[in-house]
């Protein structure tokens, strides 16, 4: 099923969004928020081509179907030449043998479905005027194809399924330093959605490639997913979880500092790891993000008769029960939040919008009317807090004051 996507106010209708029901939760696949963007604009995007690792392969690095992995990347110059961007791509989980099969058929599960090319705008713009502060450096998008962060590391012989996540990290790492990142001055480990969890539970693990002389940070965009009730009264996304984790063999691969306390499955959520990374941390997060209105808190399993149906395609239509319990979400993350921005080496933007993933998409990164807290936009806030200009601890207050969002609105 395909639904049209619109944006609030000025912003035109546009692209597409795929839903699948599989196993009673909803894979919706709206990280994949910078293709959909690039629409607007794409004749005046920088285009940079698919590299894959012929490396990779001899260390078992392989995507679910055993293809290589790949990346983009565009070289830095001028101040930014010894400075490194590496965003991790998003694009959901697969939680069973039965999705990871139809993934390894798609592009997030082999390059060779992969685009040969892709558009780099918000955060990886090669624009001053759209990327104040990171246009000029190695900025790399390491593609995502392993379904589980890039943290299994397994195999089912049976399906022809390679989960080999944590391999394809380890090998895209090892890359970019041949490249000339072991070299770097800065680096900023990014990453939006799935990519945003998987750029949480490596960061510790990043920031110990480098010395210490060299700033190492990093920022989760839509990655805060929380281990929150379902509007039936069940943890649909717990359970989701718990099949990603098992099945790709990713529990040896998690934090330590959390799974010596927790079992795997609550490792993979964000709310058991933030507050134990050591190294410099910002969270980019709507209060209420669609991806988890979607797919977390009313997927059709915990609301057969539809009740939720037009609130998540449309906050307008939400009744005063809805928002209410949005509210409820809302008040988790912040407590989930907590002892985070506590650390005054952590960043935070969270704005009371429902959207999903706003450091790739330009008109949420940086422009006129881009949305922000405190009179400040989401760039210029990353950009403040990772050069130390200034502290960013901006958590809006509850929809609807916030009148600069940039919501994702659904139409049948």
């Amino acid at each position: 099923m395909e639904l049209p996507r619109a944006f609030l106010g000025w912003v035109v209708v546009f692209g597409l969004c795929f839903v699948r029901w599989v196993s009673g939760f909803e894979a919706w696949n709206v990280s994949e928020l910078s293709h959909v963007e690039s629409h607007l604009s794409v004749t005046d995007s920088l285009l940079v081509g698919l590299t894959l690792i012929p490396s990779a392969a001899s260390k078992g690095a392989v995507c679910l179907d055993g293809s290589l992995p790949g990346y983009h990347i565009h070289r830095g110059y001028g101040s930014g030449a010894n400075n490194w961007l590496i965003q991790l791509e998003g694009g959901g989980w697969c939680n069973n043998l039965r999705t990871c099969v139809y993934r390894k058929t798609t592009r997030r599960g082999s390059s060779n479905y992969m685009e040969k090319q892709l558009p780099f705008t918000g955060i990886l713009s090669n624009r001053p005027d759209e990327n104040p502060d990171f246009y000029n450096w190695n900025r790399v998008k390491l593609r995502y194809c392993d379904g589980a962060s890039f943290t299994g590391d397994s195999q089912n012989e049976a399906a022809n399924l390679y989960f080999r996540g944590q391999r394809i990290w380890e090998a895209g790492v090892e890359e970019f330093m041949s490249l000339g990142m072991r070299n770097a001055r800065q680096v900023l480990l990014s990453g939006c959605s799935a990519g945003g969890l998987a750029a949480i539970l490596h960061c510790d693990e990043f920031r110990g490639l480098f010395p210490r002389t060299t700033r190492v940070k990093c920022l989760s965009d839509a990655g805060l997913f929380l281990d929150a009730t379902d509007v039936a009264g069940g943890r649909t996304l717990r359970s989701f979880f718990g099949g990603v984790v098992n099945l790709h063999g990713a529990g040896r691969n998690l934090p330590q500092t959390c799974t010596a306390r927790m079992d795997s499955t609550s490792c993979f959520f964000p709310q058991n790891l933030i507050a134990n990374i050591q190294t410099p941390t910002f969270l980019l997060n709507t209060a209420y993000d669609v991806w988890q209105l979607q797919a977390s808190l009313a997927p059709p399993s915990a609301d057969p008769h539809g009740y939720w149906r037009t609130c998540k395609l449309n906050k307008s239509y939400c009744s005063p029960y809805q928002i209410r319990f949005l509210q409820g979400f809302r008040n988790q993350m912040l407590n989930a939040i907590k002892w985070f921005s506590m650390s005054r080496q952590n960043g935070l933007f969270i704005n009371s919008c429902f959207a999903h993933c706003q450091s790739e998409r330009q008109d949420t990164w940086y422009g006129r009317n881009s949305p922000y807290l405190g009179n400040k936009g989401i760039a210029r806030s990353v950009g403040d807090w990772y050069f130390e200009r200034s502290a960013v601890k901006a958590i809006d207050c509850a929809y609807p004051c916030d009148r600069t969002c940039h919501d994702l609105i659904f139409q049948h």
